[in-house]
C-alpha cells in the first residue's frame, strides 16, 4: 500500500522525503506507521526495482544522482548541505520513472485488496489515474463488501443474549456502513453519468 501511495504522489511531481511524509499524512490519510523509517526503505526498494530515480535539486536544476543506499544518501545530503550556497536547494528528491508509472497503474488497478477499507480509501484518493471502467469496478466491489458486512451486523443485532451496550455498538457500526454505501452509490451514479456523457460525445463526433 505504501508503494502505491508513494508512486501516486510522484505521478504529480518530484518530491523529497519530508514532502512525501507530509503528503502521505495530509492528503492520503496514511497517518499511522508512516515514518522516515518506513518511507526511506520503501523508496530504496522502488529505486532498486527501477520504479523511481533520485535527483538533486541545486540552484533550481535537477541533476541525476543515485547512491544505491540509504546511508549513502544521508552522507550525500550532509555533505551538500554543508557546501556553501546550496542549503535547502541541495536536497535529494525522487522522480518516478516510466517503469514506475507502469507499476503504479498495475498496483492501482489490482482488486485483490479492495475489500480493505483503508486500501479502498487510498485507491479512491488516486482514482483519477484509473479508467472510468476500473473506477466503476472498484466502487462495485467495495459496495458488495459493505453489503455483506452490513448483513452480518444486522444478523448479529438479532442475537437474543446480546446486551444493550453491545447491540448499540453493532447498530452504530451498521449505520456507519449504511452511510458509506450511500456515498459509494453517489460516486457510482456520478461515474455512470460521466460515462454516458462521454459515450454521447463520442457518438456525436
Amino acid at each position: 500500500m505504501l508503494d502505491i501511495a508513494i508512486l501516486g504522489l510522484l505521478m504529480e511531481r518530484d518530491h523529497h522525503g519530508y514532502e512525501l511524509r507530509v503528503q502521505l499524512r495530509d492528503r492520503l490519510g496514511l497517518s499511522s506507521n508512516v515514518s522516515f523509517g518506513s518511507i526511506y526503505p520503501a523508496l530504496a526498494r522502488l529505486e532498486r526495482h527501477g520504479s523511481v530515480e533520485t535527483v538533486i535539486a541545486a540552484d533550481g536544476r535537477l541533476t541525476a544522482l543515485s547512491t544505491g543506499s540509504l546511508s549513502g544518501e544521508r552522507a550525500t545530503l550532509r555533505s551538500r548541505r554543508s557546501a556553501p550556497g546550496l542549503g535547502r536547494r541541495g536536497r535529494k528528491v525522487y522522480r518516478i520513472t516510466e517503469r514506475g508509472r507502469q507499476e503504479f497503474a498495475r498496483l492501482l488497478a489490482d482488486p485483490s485488496t479492495v475489500d480493505n477499507g483503508r486500501n479502498f480509501s487510498l485507491r479512491m484518493a488516486l482514482a483519477r489515474y484509473l479508467t472510468p471502467a476500473l473506477r466503476v469496478t472498484l466502487l462495485d466491489r467495495r459496495r458488495g463488501a459493505l453489503l455483506e458486512r452490513l448483513a452480518e451486523l444486522r444478523a448479529g443485532t438479532q442475537v437474543s443474549d446480546l446486551d444493550s451496550y453491545a447491540r448499540a455498538v453493532m447498530e452504530h457500526g451498521a449505520r456507519a456502513i449504511e452511510f458509506e454505501i450511500a456515498w459509494v452509490d453517489e460516486l457510482l451514479a456520478h461515474e455512470r453519468i460521466n460515462d454516458e456523457q462521454d459515450s454521447y460525445a463520442g457518438d456525436a463526433g
